[in-house]
């Protein structure tokens, strides 16, 4: 099952589940946007599909990412269900009209793998100026954290839009959502950093399910003469290879968001961001 890679990718890839893991459980992103772009540097993008068999197997990873990481953070009491109610359903149904623009003929072939993946990285520029914003951000201008978002600010309206912009973007991109979902609810609810993290890990659990079962059916859509490989099967053994290790590291991720100052980590992130974005965005 595993023949097409060798000890060397398997170990890195295992890793690459354990970092990934460990940032999407922390800071509520589901790690694809670690994932996606490290499959790239560990098994290359020699004909340019491989971006869609990497955001299949993404997908798979979120789910083992964001399970430890959503029941960690209820059992911290940390999840607002006047958001969950709306929010869920939106993004369902919207991650599902994602994976389908993900296999437009636009994004088919070699340059169409290429151009999704400049898609990727003009989300990550994205988030890259929201945790850079959020650094230079003075401390005490920031959202508080002892208080509650009122009924004033969290209304079905705004919570189905974070779900719908969430689901989307997932969908395309093969990530989490949780890099848009976490400043979005910030912004438009007011809510407490650590409560928008456990909203996005909840909803990503059940979202990135969905999306994985879509994305990995359509993957045979994209083989080509040059990668004939690409099927659900694929799709599914890569992302068994992400999965244990991503499970482990979302575990962890999610601990050390009760216990940990975000600084250090949010600075390290934004740096494995930009090279990230770089390389997706292949120039």
């Amino acid at each position: 099952m595993f023949d097409a890679y060798s000890l060397y990718e398997l170990v890195l890839v295992a890793l690459l589940g354990l970092g990934a893991g460990t940032l999407g459980g922390m800071l509520g992103v589901g790690g694809s946007v670690v994932m996606i772009p490290g499959l790239v540097f560990i098994l290359g993008r020699a004909t340019g599909t491989e971006q869609h068999l990497y955001q299949a197997s993404a997908m798979i990873a979120n789910v083992a990412v964001s399970v430890p990481a959503a029941l960690r953070h209820r059992r911290a009491g940390a999840m607002d269900r006047r958001v969950l109610r709306w929010m869920l359903p939106a993004a369902l149904v919207c991650i599902v009209i994602g994976v389908t623009l993900s296999n437009l003929p636009v994004f088919h072939g070699q340059e169409g793998g290429i151009w999704l993946g400049r898609v990727l990285a003009l989300f990550l520029l994205y988030v890259i100026y929201v945790n850079v914003r959020k650094l230079m951000t003075p401390k005490a201008s920031a959202t508080p954290q002892d208080e509650s978002a009122t009924d004033e600010h969290v209304t079905p309206g705004r919570s189905t839009l974070v779900g719908t912009i969430m689901g989307t973007t997932a969908g395309l991109m093969g990530v989490g959502g949780g890099g848009l979902a976490v400043p979005l609810q910030q912004t438009l609810m007011k809510l407490p950093l650590r409560t928008c993290i456990a909203n996005s890990s909840a909803v990503i659990c059940f979202s990135a399910t969905l999306g994985a079962i879509c994305k990995n059916a359509t993957l045979a859509e994209h083989a080509t003469a040059g990668n004939t490989s690409l099927s659900w099967q694929t799709g599914l053994t890569l992302g068994l290879l992400l999965a244990p290790t991503a499970w482990l590291g979302g575990r962890l991720g999610a601990t050390l968001t009760h216990r940990l100052p975000l600084r250090t980590i949010r600075i390290a992130f934004i740096a494995l961001m930009v090279v990230a974005c770089w390389k997706m965005a292949a120039i």
